[in-house]
């Protein structure tokens, strides 16, 4: 798809041209071991089953499956793979304590139109050697999938551009919903929601339910492409979650939207 040799383009203007974000195409596997990675898999998929096991629950249930691996090592991979206890147990979100943290908004609140709650997250992704993060905005009213990024950290500038280029093309919400983690809790992100006079909700400490659809979003990804394929690397990762989200912004059709697709869902109702 990119051609480092190419004649004409430089590699910069071929991944402008194909809206590649840089972090995909400079990707460099993480230098975790083969063992570590095939960890991180099974927590990862062991977290859309059981999202409310801690760190010593997990680390006798690995022991049992036959690793040598102990409740340090649990909990530094927990962190890696973004593992959030829907419960007070170990602490596995990566948190600021000098940031300041918002209230819960959605507590039954009716949302009864687009652009009137937005939710955005981070999950883990894993390639055949490496991984990547993924986030996506989603809006809950239709499911509607605003706007996604990968890259290889998770970053407070990472998340802040991803959120102003969603606002560039759909506007802005009136409620933006995030957990406790430090990328949005941090002051550039925060300040881009306060400067578009968005108001600011985050999920409880260790609920991250809270956030049920994008947790449910993160299955569907998951289970409907990323298992079912093996990624070499970061460009066919991101080509081939830019094929899925089109599926499932267009064609993937919802119970809970009388079978619509989420982009009927949103369009209808801009």
């Amino acid at each position: 798809m990119v051609e480092p040799n190419h004649n004409a383009l430089s590699i910069s203007t071929q991944i402008e041209l194909l809206s590649i974000p840089r972090s995909s195409f400079y990707y460099v596997p993480i230098g975790e071991s083969e063992q570590n990675l095939e960890i991180m898999r099974l927590l990862d998929e062991q977290y859309m089953t059981t999202p409310f096991y801690g760190v010593l629950r997990l680390t006798a249930l690995l022991q049992l499956a036959g690793y040598p691996i102990n409740v340090k090592r649990v909990r530094r991979l927990m962190k890696l793979v973004n593992w959030q206890t829907i419960f007070r147990e170990a602490k596995t979100t990566i948190s600021e304590k000098t940031h300041y943290k918002y209230p819960y908004l959605l507590r039954n609140l009716e949302i009864k139109k687009c652009n009137q709650v937005w939710a955005m997250d981070i999950t883990y992704i894993p390639m055949k050697k490496g991984f990547m993060y993924l986030t996506a905005i989603i809006d809950l009213h239709s499911r509607y999938v605003i706007h996604w990024s990968l890259s290889n950290t998770m970053t407070a500038e990472w998340c802040a551009e991803v959120l102003k280029a969603a606002i560039e093309k759909h506007g802005t919400p009136e409620i933006f919903n995030t957990d406790q983690g430090s990328q949005f809790t941090s002051d550039v992100f925060v300040n881009e929601l306060k400067k578009n006079e968005i108001k600011i909700s985050m999920d409880g400490k260790g609920r991250a339910l809270d956030n049920i659809f994008v947790e449910r979003l993160w299955r569907s990804v998951k289970y409907e492409n990323v298992y079912l394929n093996v990624y070499e690397n970061g460009l066919t990762l991101w080509k081939g979650l830019s094929d899925y989200f089109q599926f499932y912004n267009d064609e993937r059709l919802h119970q809970s939207l009388d079978y619509k697709t989420p982009k009927q869902k949103y369009e209808l109702a801009a």
